[in-house]
């Protein structure tokens, strides 16, 4: 790819036979002649914690030719990894400058007012100035909705990087009546949950009560910042909401180990390390696979859900 667009550049024609070789040693001839020229060359390496696997042989053809006094290139690598620069091989980290730059995720103050300025319309545009301005005020009052407010919360919970929250937009726009051509707080509402992964939802909605009271005590247990807890820690924290709430959903603890290991294969749960491949199950430390939110969401749709669960997870939720 970087020989192509060298080749694009600078109006060479480009083989799709050359083979890998052959372009890092085009590439390291072009950055020298480029060099020569007086012309400064800029890679911006996306992901870059992916070309940190492998043999990292471009990394270091890359690197190592920016040792040269001839070569002007700059390599840019960008990654959500803090500790990207540490999957480095030790002869690529040692050509590496080890200069860093971190961002912090945008707030979300910021993320709405990039969504204002991409969705309002100008007004100078060429459109009706009275669809203009009933289009913005509509905009406007949704904005100041809560329920959008949640909206933005389950968006950035999961990915508050700019491309998201592009590709967010490019969906509520495809939502929006064509009739009217307006935006309604339904686009966005259908927008998030068209993005939002549906195959552990699926899964949820199909959990017995036994199964959704496992999940709400693990739940629990990593509220209260338990580090580290097994089937036997779940059961007694079982037994304890038993004994508070009084409630008829009373199971044996074979029947509750079944369910345990109906959650594992489900990939709904799973063991928080592989070292204890030896030990019995109920004693291997196991964590949720699934978010407070995922989980709320889906007692909230489960219509045979009790309802001191939804209690007890709101409950963790505010406290």
């Amino acid at each position: 790819e970087i020989a192509r667009q060298l080749c694009l550049e600078h109006q060479l024609s480009f083989s799709k036979m050359a083979s890998s070789d052959d372009n890092t040693e085009f590439m390291i001839d072009m950055l020298r002649e480029c060099g020569l020229a007086h012309k400064t060359v800029i890679f911006v390496l996306e992901e870059f914690d992916l070309f940190a696997q492998g043999k990292q042989r471009l990394l270091y053809s890359l690197l190592d030719a920016m040792q040269s006094l001839t070569s002007q290139a700059v390599v840019i690598g960008l990654s959500c990894r803090l500790d990207a620069d540490q999957l480095l091989e030790k002869r690529v980290r040692s050509r590496f400058s080890h200069r860093k730059l971190l961002f912090v995720p945008s707030s979300l103050d910021d993320i709405q007012r990039l969504m204002e300025h991409l969705l309002m319309l100008d007004k100078d545009s060429s459109l009706p100035t009275n669809y203009v301005t009933e289009y913005n005020s509509r905009l406007t009052s949704i904005f100041s909705n809560k329920k959008f407010k949640g909206v933005l919360d389950s968006l950035t919970d999961t990915d508050a990087t700019t491309s998201n929250i592009l590709r967010f937009l490019f969906r509520v726009v495809s939502y929006m009546d064509m009739e009217s051509g307006f935006l309604s707080m339904e686009c966005f509402t259908d927008a998030l949950s068209s993005m939002q992964r549906q195959p552990k939802m699926d899964s949820l909605q199909d959990l017995s009560i036994l199964e959704l009271y496992i999940l709400v005590c693990m739940n629990r247990l990593e509220d209260k910042e338990q580090k580290s807890y097994n089937f036997n820690t779940i059961m007694k924290e079982y037994k304890s909401i038993q004994d508070a709430y009084k409630t008829s959903d009373k199971y044996a603890t074979t029947v509750c180990f079944r369910a345990f290991e109906h959650l594992l294969d489900r990939e709904l749960i799973t063991f928080a390390d592989t070292k204890g491949r030896n030990v019995a199950l109920e004693y291997r430390p196991v964590k949720l696979l699934i978010s407070s939110r995922e989980l709320a969401q889906s007692l909230k749709l489960n219509t045979t859900c009790p309802a001191v669960l939804q209690k007890l997870l709101d409950r963790e939720r505010y406290m």
